[in-house]
């Protein structure tokens, strides 16, 4: 007798079904397995017997051949020993035919018959829901994240007789739900707010105009000026997830096997802060078979890089990409896999080795050698793509009064961040791009009006700084977003000034 499975298999970024064929005919008594597997799905035919006769069943005394269909595509982990079970059983009579008719499996199983987590279960779920396939089982801990696809009943399951007392209907499995509620309740748990930062007035708004439009920052100041402490206030006023958002970083999270396995689902702005060691693999991601990286897990988040110089040049180097499409694309042999990686890039780094070149706190150490090495570690290429340069310095005393509030709060920043947002997305409808700091030449043209007092300084300014053709663009498209933040039609001269501002370390890098 013949058995056919739905399951699904994972390359990358990407799901495909996978139909596990079981077949139980005469021959010498043994499991055998094609369809190009590799080494963990060959050792899932041991964990299957065990869990088979561990859970009360009897394994054929047969010859049992399991195909795993398309036979020309890599199938990798131990996803496939639930389906692989419940296909023997099927074709073995414990199950009748019809019973798994309907239904998708996945999940790795104990020597015992429990279910264990996998990776990759909301994109599993997005597939199954693509081939019409509207009952899933999952392991009990991926069970939430898959409730985020809707038209899909995902039934939680902790071990195979709980599947197949299920699918006999002596016992039966209460499917989970999507809840919109749940997940609003969720949202913006144990963020931190810009209220609590005290002084840093300059800074604040300059993060804000970052989120408004997307403009990736770089932060320059000496130790202790609270670099780190503003960055992490950051996803705090960037727009809520979508749905559509939360499917997408929760797929990142779960293939990268990083998700709760209580709540398994991320619900805001992921917020990362990979320390300076790190290879250029971690960053962009990699290995044989691809796993996302960091810049991956920072989807529609903030990636923090403090102590960007100390970062090693090839790591730095790769990020250029990424930073330009919002897209990493791995290539590989076998095989070629793009993860998605639309962040909100924020780099922090002292103006030297010690840290206290040009400010006069504490004498600096570096010779003028030593600081041009240092700051020459960040390349043009990385800079071109780093919108918004701002000098982050030492709070004075008299601003640190903590009975006092810091100012604006994430709440507050947050709403003029969405109206801002609304503005652009209104502006780059039926487009390819959706923020200011996305735009080209032509929207340059065409949304990039500017008063003629505005036109005048930024003449001014131009011919005074000796500005690049680039720092030019990049000037318009920030007045563009803070004339959005300010609600005006064009940009005037005050944009420009405040704007100029944020672009005043350029002479550190030349």
């Amino acid at each position: 007798m013949i058995a056919n499975i739905k399951s699904v298999g994972l390359l990358g970024f990407e799901a495909h079904l996978v139909e596990v064929e079981v077949d139980i005919s005469r021959g010498f008594s043994g499991i055998v397995m094609v369809g190009l597997p590799d080494a963990s799905v060959k050792e899932s035919k041991d964990r299957v017997r065990s869990a088979l006769v561990n859970s009360g069943y009897d394994v054929p005394q047969k010859k049992i051949t399991i195909n795993l269909a398309p036979a020309d595509t890599r199938k990798e982990g131990a996803v496939y020993d639930l389906p692989i079970a419940v296909g023997i059983l099927t074709a073995g009579g414990v199950l009748t035919k019809g019973m798994a008719e309907g239904y998708g499996f996945l999940g790795e199983l104990a020597l015992d018959g429990r279910l264990r987590p996998i990776k990759g279960g909301v994109l599993a779920a997005i597939c199954f829901r693509r081939e019409g396939i509207k009952r899933v089982m999952l392991p009990v801990a991926n069970a939430q994240e898959a409730l985020l696809i809707e038209g899909i009943e995902v039934y939680p399951v902790g071990s195979l007789e709980e599947v197949v007392t299920h699918l006999r209907g002596e016992k039966k499995v209460s499917p989970l739900r999507f809840s919109q509620e749940l997940l609003e309740r969720r949202k913006g748990g144990g963020q931190l707010d810009f209220e609590d930062v005290h002084g840093q007035t300059s800074a604040k708004r300059a993060l804000m105009i970052a989120a408004a439009g997307g403009h990736n920052v770089l932060m320059v100041g000496p130790p202790g000026s609270g670099k780190t402490m503003l960055a992490k206030r950051l996803p705090s006023i960037l727009p809520s997830l979508t749905l559509e958002g939360m499917m997408e970083v929760t797929s990142i999270y779960s293939i990268a096997g990083l998700l709760d396995s209580e709540g398994g689902l991320v619900v805001d702005p992921p917020f990362r802060a990979p320390h300076h060691s790190i290879s250029d693999v971690g960053l962009i991601g990699g290995g044989s078979f691809p796993r996302p990286g960091e810049i991956s897990l920072a989807h529609r988040g903030v990636l923090f890089l403090d102590e960007l110089a100390e970062f090693s040049r090839r790591a730095l180097e790769v990020m250029r990409q990424p930073l330009e499409e919002g897209l990493v694309r791995i290539s590989r042999a076998l095989t070629s896999v793009v993860f998605p990686a639309q962040i909100l890039f924020v780099g922090a780094m002292n103006p030297c080795p010690c840290g206290y070149y040009g400010y006069g706190e504490r004498p600096c150490r570096c010779s003028l050698r030593q600081v041009q090495n240092y700051v020459g570690r960040i390349s043009g290429p990385l800079l071109d793509r780093i919108d918004l340069q701002i000098e982050v310095s030492r709070v004075p005393f008299e601003s640190l009064r903590l009975e006092s509030s810091g100012g604006l709060s994430s709440a507050e920043m947050k709403e003029r961040v969405r109206k801002a947002r609304e503005v652009q997305r209104e502006r780059f409808r039926g487009m390819e791009i959706g923020l200011n700091s996305q735009m080209g030449d032509k929207q340059l043209r065409r949304h990039c009006s500017l008063t003629s007092e505005g036109k005048r300084l930024l003449g001014q300014v131009y011919k005074h700084f000796h500005l690049s053709g680039r720092s030019y663009k990049k000037i318009l498209k920030l007045s563009r977003t803070l004339a959005d933040l300010e609600g005006c039609d064009s940009i005037n001269s005050a944009h420009i000034s405040e704007v100029v501002q944020y672009r005043n370390l350029e002479k550190l890098f030349v």
